[in-house]
Parts: C-alpha cells; structure tokens; sequence
C-alpha cells in the first residue's frame, strides 16, 4: 500500500534526530515539510524530492503528501520536534479519510518540551502540563482556562509559542493567570534555538518571567512548588529521599 510518515525531527540539529526518523527519511523518495523545517534538514537528504509551502498551509501541505503516495512513492512529512504535539500527525489522520488506500504512520521525536529540559536541567521530573500560547486555532478564554487549572494544580508547565508580534503580551497575561496560584519566585526557565546555532537558556523566577521579551524561538518552564535552582540547573525533586 502507499504509506506517508509523520515523522518528527526533533529541535533542529542532526543529533537529535532519532535513527528511524532518520532511517525513515533515507527511505523517502519525497520529504514535504513547512519550509523552514525542510530547509534545515536538506543537506543531510541530498537527491530527494523536497516540497514545501508557507505557514498556514497546512492542509495544502496534508493534500499533497497524499496525493504523491498514491503515485506509489513513500512519502514523509516533516515537523520539528515531534509530529504528534503540535505537529501534523492529527492533521494527517484527519486528511487521510479522503485516501483510505494510503497507509499514515508517526515516527516521534524530540519535542521542545523534553529538548528545553535538558538544557536547563530536570524540570520536568514529577506531572507537568504543556500548553501553546498560540490562539489561531484555540480561543484565548480557552487558553486561560487552562493556565489556571495547571497552575491550581501545581503542574510544572511548559510553554510552547509564548509570544509573537502579535501576541507581544501573551507571556505576561500567562503570567499573570498563574501568579493567582503560584508564587512570585517559583522557579522558571526560558531556553531560546533548543540545540540550534545561537542556544540561550536562564533560570529565573516567575515574577522575572512576567517581563521578559521572548520569541516563538523560546520556550518557557515554570516550576511546581518544589522546583529549585540547583548550582544553576532547575530541578523538580520527584520526591525521592537523598541521603546524606
């Protein structure tokens, strides 16, 4: 049958690649992608059929996977990170109804949350919560339902899209949903190009993170209550008991 591949290639460097998104795509003859992901990923694919459209063609992009895998080829659509969070998997699935006959497979990736993690240490060691910021396809009322009940909770949480041109305040008001149930100096941490050229990462507090200027190239951490600075790596303790 014909079969297209979500596959998931991680932040951006061929390191953190996984090997059978990497088997996967030498296996390709076609690699469809969001632009800017396919254009970090082409020298390691020479030879292959590369196709791409801007952002917010998404379905357009879904469209033609499929129709290259019914001219019998393997076809894989790229996402960075991992095309089941945030990625194109769902969108696939859901375009594939139209192609019965085409066979949709997900190969996982690194996402930003667990690739920020290690950059900043252990963050994520108990129950956390990831949430987008982005509201072209959730209402904010929705968003802030949900950054409140994550803060009530006591969730560590991730943030992916915290801020955009026109969302240049999105971060600060994220912030103040949970400065209603978190306190001012819960740990946080920002780390901005996850293993791209230019990497930054800080470990700051929560009322620090309220105003600090960020980008869609960032993604945030905000500790539960037993998040801590450990010589500058930030640390969720799971709860174990260290001796000594």
């Amino acid at each position: 049958m014909s079969r297209v591949y979500a596959v998931g290639i991680g932040p951006g460097e061929a390191q953190q690649m996984t090997g059978e998104a990497r088997a996967v795509l030498e296996r390709c003859q076609v690699i469809i992608g969001y632009t800017v992901y396919v254009d970090l990923i082409k020298e390691l694919f020479p030879g292959k059929v590369f196709m791409t459209t801007p952002m917010k063609q998404e379905v357009k992009r879904c469209k033609m996977a499929l129709a290259e895998a019914k001219k019998g080829q393997e076809v894989a659509m790229v996402c960075s990170g991992d095309a089941g969070v945030y990625g194109m998997a769902g969108l696939l699935f859901e375009t594939g109804r139209e192609c019965p006959e085409v066979v949709i497979e997900v190969v996982p990736g690194i996402t930003a949350a667990l690739g920020g993690a290690a950059v900043l240490g252990a963050p994520l060691m108990h129950d956390f919560a990831v949430i987008s910021l982005s509201d072209l396809l959730t209402s904010w009322e929705k968003i802030e339902r949900r950054l409140k009940a994550a803060a009530m909770a006591d969730f560590c949480i991730c943030l992916y899209n915290p801020s955009s041109r026109k969302r240049h305040d999105y971060l600060k008001r994220a912030c103040d949903c949970m400065l209603a149930y978190k306190k001012p100096e819960t740990v946080c941490g920002l780390v901005r190009n996850i293993s791209r050229i230019g990497e930054t990462s800080r470990i700051l507090t929560l009322a620090e993170l309220k105003d600090m200027p960020v980008d869609m190239f960032t993604t945030v951490f905000i500790g539960n209550e037993e998040t801590r600075d450990i010589g500058g790596r930030m640390v969720t303790p799971r709860g174990y008991q260290c001796e000594g």
